[in-house]
């Protein structure tokens, strides 16, 4: 039975959850030189095949030999565009490191518990500001990381869909990145050791 390895792909490294303890082990690729705003994972397009043979040499130093029984649930930063998304995908599913893979932002990853709820989070490139219902981005917003308001972000956040206006909606602080200061007034704060908590049991079926 394929067994489900979450991984958290973070502003600077990838974090794979060792099943055994919940805790997270970094995998930081060899040779990269990091670009401001570009997310790091870019430089692995440069060397692909080396790249996927030191992940799948990691795996094996963690995991052993007997690495296609596992599925990835792979989570990825909020403003993760579809390109960069397919590019992800590819890169484990053909490293040789796993069966499949499965992949959800952050966002989604939050609350388990909220039928609806209002995210914020940042990357190395935007604030993102969403909101979310029933498991589901329904509006999404990306503001430029080096010209933004926080208080228009918040403000934003309060008329972001007609159910936020008329329905007590909670807001949670992604903080993962321990960057989120200035939002700290609007809603829940979500700390790293939580969400990260959070992740180490994630359902592959549900992303």
């Amino acid at each position: 039975m394929a067994k489900t390895i979450p991984m958290i792909i973070t502003n600077n490294n990838i974090l794979v959850c060792d099943i055994e303890t919940g805790e997270f082990i970094p995998f930081n690729m060899s040779k990269i030189n990091p670009v401001p705003n570009i997310p790091f994972y870019h430089e692995f397009a440069q060397r692909i095949a080396e790249g996927q043979y030191e992940f799948k040499e990691f795996m094996r130093s963690h995991y052993g030999k007997k690495l296609s029984k596992f599925i990835f649930a792979i989570i990825v930063p909020d403003d993760t565009t579809k390109l960069e998304s397919i590019f992800i995908n590819e890169f484990f599913v053909n490293s040789g490191a796993c069966k499949a893979v499965a992949q959800m932002p952050m966002s989604l990853a939050l609350s388990k518990d909220d039928e609806k709820y209002i995210s914020i989070s940042k990357s190395q490139r935007t604030v993102i500001l969403e909101y979310i219902k029933n498991h589901e981005i329904i509006v999404k917003k990306c503001y430029d990381i080096k010209d933004y308001n926080a208080s228009q972000i918040i403000a934003d956040a309060n008329i972001i869909h007609i159910d936020v206006e008329y329905d007590d909606v909670p807001i949670y602080i992604n903080n993962f990145g321990m960057n989120m200061d200035d939002f700290f007034e609007a809603g829940e704060i979500i700390s790293p050791k939580s969400f990260m908590k959070t992740i180490a049991n994630v359902d592959v079926e549900k992303l």
